[in-house]
């Protein structure tokens, strides 16, 4: 069964509800996740042994934060090329971080992408719960 890594970067604990409900939109696929904080990402090694993975990071200041920046230096060495991948965030005013995650996922690391970057203020407003279920439904389809 493929299994799925989701890392998120958050300040107020919203980036991190959404990665949880994006592991359920995956689990909904019959496809394994797991969700962890960047904090736990210490070397490259620490992302060997999944079929995908999925970055989100809190927009802060019209940037990502810097744990997932750190991160994917990391990850460029891990060799995720050909792995499915897919980006998210959660934004307060502009919401910049997850296409700049998206992007270096799809352009540097050459990883199979799903069809574009999730972007939501909230996992609770305007149906925030059902885009990132649906989210992470697309990601494991990758799969079949």
């Amino acid at each position: 069964m493929p299994k799925v890594l989701i890392v998120y970067a958050t300040r107020t604990g919203e980036t991190q509800n959404i990665a949880e409900l994006i592991a359920e939109g995956i689990r909904f696929e019959g496809v394994e996740a797991e969700v962890v904080s960047v904090t736990q990402i210490k070397k490259e090694t620490d992302l060997a042994g999944y079929d995908g993975y999925v970055f989100g990071s809190a927009t802060y200041h019209g940037e990502m934060m810097q744990p997932m920046k750190t991160m994917l230096f990391l990850a460029e060495k891990a060799n995720l090329e050909g792995k499915v991948g897919g980006s998210f965030g959660a934004f307060g005013w502009s919401g910049e971080a997850p296409a700049r995650i998206f992007d270096t996922m799809k352009n540097i690391f050459k990883m199979d992408m799903v069809s574009g970057p999730l972007r939501l203020k909230s996992a609770y407003l305007e149906g925030g719960t059902q885009m990132a279920q649906d989210y992470g439904r697309e990601v494991a389809r990758k799969f079949s």
